[in-house]
């Protein structure tokens, strides 16, 4: 287990150092209520006393019932401002004009959401003077578990090398909500949508193979095809240099 004391020093000093670098008067994330963005929050909170959370419902029920719960009950506990931004509109609109251009996918729809809370962030962002703070954690990476462009554009992340194992052993540590560490992990994308459920696969054997290199062969074909299907999204775009070989 790591020295999550020393672990907070380091990960508030990061923070501080990236506000620093960039000139910014604050940070913005999204608090979703989830594991991710608790740790985050409270991180930035500590580090800086301008930190607003951003809640964005959007579509499903439960984001209008227990991730709004849960956000409120983290920022309040923290201390941290909390704005509620509905995206439900939006994402309504957006689906029905791009109606009129293409058919869209079961997963173009869902990653309608995490694209507007990016550009409801980077908004904020703009308008104030503010970082936006990345919430996703390694064992997410690692799968591609994540939309381009949406939960995966942010300024700087203070949680990206730790798995959801180590998520929720800082936050016990940090004494977080108890129905923050004890509910399922989910984007809330869809109504009876999980992270595992949908995967296939538990986060308990992403983490065995990204600490100890090994789990179950069913489970390690599942999580190498993820991880070589989701490789784009780890690379930086490809742009044209003179002397490339096509």
């Amino acid at each position: 287990m790591r020295d999550y004391k020393t672990e907070l020093k380091k990960r508030i000093e990061f923070t501080r150092w990236q506000l620093k670098e960039a000139g910014a008067r604050g940070i913005v994330y999204g608090n979703s209520g989830g594991k991710d963005s608790a740790l985050v929050g409270i991180i930035c909170k500590l580090a800086c006393e301008d930190t607003v959370g951003l809640v964005m419902p959007c579509g499903s029920s439960r984001n209008f019932g227990e991730d709004i719960r849960d956000a409120l009950a983290v920022a309040e506990q923290y201390g941290i401002e909390a704005r509620t931004v509905d995206l439900s509109g939006a994402a309504g609109e957006m689906k029905r004009s791009l109606g009129a251009a293409a058919e869209l996918t079961a997963a173009a729809i869902a990653n309608i959401a995490p694209r507007l809370r990016m550009a409801a962030l980077y908004a904020v962002s703009a308008s104030e003077g503010r970082l936006v703070a990345g919430t996703g954690n390694r064992s997410e990476a690692y799968m591609g578990y994540f939309t381009k462009w949406g939960d995966g554009a942010y300024d700087f992340n203070p949680i990206a090398d730790l798995t959801v194992t180590e998520i929720y052993e800082f936050l016990r540590h940090l004494g977080a909500p108890g129905q923050i560490i004890e509910k399922a992990p989910s984007g809330g994308l869809f109504d009876g949508q999980t992270d595992e459920g949908e995967m296939g696969v538990s986060y308990k054997s992403i983490d065995a193979v990204l600490l100890d290199g090994r789990c179950a062969a069913e489970d390690m074909e599942i999580i190498a095809n993820y991880h070589r299907k989701s490789e784009h999204k780890r690379k930086p775009p490809a742009v044209y240099k003179e002397g490339d070989v096509l």
